[in-house]
């Protein structure tokens, strides 16, 4: 028996092949030790067996455990969202596994909807699908009367990929009470003033998701199966924690959420975050209640702001001199003037906020405002965090810096949509200094990366190789000078990922008295080209010591 007399019983010892820690004091190990889901010890055999006689399980004797991915800006309308129908540009994975090819003609896109529609049984359900985005089509848009092709009779709604807008056909507009009297700003208008069916923000879209449901809403956790769903998702991409960056905080949800996350089988550890534009009556005291719910597998606390919307969609707020072709500027979801006294009370109760900044005018001014803030209201340690945060120069991210500010960057965006900002948006100069992960780097920033998921795929392998590699859909390298190494790109995906959720003494890295959550490989991500490291083979995850085995 050890020295420490700990029943063997009580430990689980996992051997594997490699085990990277992300811990820069003892960076790779052979041998873990598990008690009660935390890591007991960490090392070889011999000075693991200073704790137990447990013999070690072998099942991960030829793979690579690394900590679980964390993905810090994720929704839980990732899992409702498969409800609906799929129409993006882009190949998706499901929650099943099952992948959904991408389509890439607006033919193509109706053809889905088409069979969808005659697929349906009942006679006046609408039509609900997701994942379109029209900057991938040049200047055709979708308009109600191809929407109208589809079905003159059953209502159809197309959430597009940034979530910020959506096509309706003339059922829908009339079910929704949308019409050429309709004055809301983001209801997009022909030169006769009547609705072309493109809907715009939150505002514009609220009538349609009053008379749909939650189907389409970001308000998932409302749904337990959606919950589960998303759980599925994460977990194929070796994720053990994930946020939901935007929760209503309702007695539903977090009913849910308790009872879900409960369930030993459900294979995350979930961080709402609350949403005070969705639930403007719940305030500070809202989310103090919902931290008294929290246990190892829910953790409630983080409040998120959206200030401006997306720049494919071209409502993100952009500095002088705006987009390249010259569109309209974008909305400002919160008006700037009162950014501080929005903020303020979250800040003054000693919560965490996370803020959508797109646009690097959205950016400067929440740095303004944070500055105003902190420096009415000092508070050490606040971890603030600019999300998204894409077109922010150096001297801004240098003022995050100064602020104490972390970023969470979304890199996916360069793969998916960096020709489009290359040529459309941002134009070349911007586009090659997007998602400045180098330079936050260089200024000492501790910053995340993400997907967004449902916007792009829920995939952290994948989004370190957009940082890593910053090549777009059609292989162009953004800015050379703004690539991460890959020892760099998995700590924004692990332990810097874990800082910004304030979730760092938990997770994040392999340490003695965290969570025992770990990432299965098949192969070490340092000792493959860097042009793999978004292919890498996920076996399965660990959380608790509890092992999850991925779909073959």
């Amino acid at each position: 028996m050890t020295q420490n007399s700990i029943d063997s019983q009580a430990v689980k010892v996992f051997a594997a092949r490699k085990i990277l820690t992300m811990n820069p004091r003892q960076p790779v190990a052979t041998h873990v030790a598990i008690r009660e889901g935390r890591i007991l010890s960490v090392g070889t055999l011999d000075e693991i067996r200073q704790w137990t006689d447990a013999e070690p399980d072998t099942t991960f004797a030829d793979k690579v455990l690394m900590p679980g991915l964390v993905e810090g800006h994720s929704h839980l309308m990732e899992g409702a969202m498969w409800s609906a129908v799929y129409v993006g540009y882009y190949e998706r994975r499901g929650p099943d596994g099952t992948r959904w090819p991408g389509l890439q003609s607006l033919d193509a896109v109706i053809a889905r909807l088409q069979e969808a529609e005659r697929a349906l049984d009942s006679t006046d359900a609408p039509l609900l699908a997701w994942g379109f985005d029209p900057i991938f089509f040049g200047s055709k848009r979708l308009t109600v009367t191809q929407l109208d092709r589809v079905s003159a009779t059953r209502p159809v709604a197309v959430l597009h990929a940034s979530v910020h807008l959506m096509n309706v056909n003339s059922p829908m507009l009339a079910l929704a009470g949308i019409d050429e009297d309709t004055d809301v700003d983001g209801i997009v208008k022909d030169g006769e003033g009547r609705p072309t069916g493109e809907l715009q923000e939150f505002a514009a879209m609220f009538p349609v998701y009053r008379v749909i449901g939650p189907k389409l809403s970001i308000s998932a956790s409302d749904n337990p199966e959606a919950i589960r769903a998303f759980g599925k998702v994460a977990q194929l991409a070796g994720v053990t924690t994930a946020t939901d960056l935007l929760n209503d905080l309702s007695d539903t949800g977090m009913r849910n959420l308790v009872e879900v996350t409960r369930d030993a089988r459900f294979p995350i550890r979930l961080v709402p975050a609350f949403g005070p534009q969705r639930n403007p009556e719940g305030g500070p005291d809202r989310v103090l209640e919902a931290i008294r719910l929290n246990a190892d597998k829910l953790r409630f606390g983080p409040v998120k702001f959206i200030v401006d919307g997306s720049i494919q969609g071209y409502t993100a707020r952009l500095r002088w001199p705006g987009y390249v072709n010259g569109h309209a500027n974008g909305l400002w979801l919160i008006p700037p003037e009162q950014f501080v006294e929005t903020f303020l009370p979250y800040h003054l109760a000693g919560l965490q906020l996370h803020i959508h900044t797109n646009g690097d005018e959205a950016t400067e001014l929440v740095l303004d405002a944070i500055e105003t803030i902190l420096a009415r209201h000092p508070r050490p340690d606040h971890r603030h965090t600019l999300q998204h945060c894409q077109m922010a120069d150096a001297r801004q991210l240098a003022r995050a810096a100064r602020l104490g500010m972390c970023v969470n960057f979304f890199s996916n965006h360069i793969y998916y949509w960096g020709d489009a900002h290359y040529a459309q948006t941002m134009g070349a100069d911007r586009a090659n200094r997007m998602n400045a992960a180098a330079t936050a780097q260089s200024l000492g920033i501790t910053f995340g990366m993400h997907s967004d998921a449902p916007i792009t795929q829920l995939n952290p392998l994948f989004t370190a190789w957009c940082a890593v590699q910053r090549k777009t859909a059609s292989g162009r390298v953004l800015g050379e000078t703004e690539c991460l190494s890959v020892p760099d790109a998995l700590r924004a995906i692990t332990l810097s990922a874990a800082h910004t959720i304030g979730m760092d003494d938990a997770i994040g890295s392999i340490e003695v008295g965290k969570f025992a959550d770990f990432a299965v490989l098949d192969e070490d991500p340092h000792e493959v080209p860097a042009e793999r490291l978004g292919q890498l083979r996920v076996w399965g995850t660990i959380l608790g010591g509890r092992v999850f085995e991925a779909p073959a």
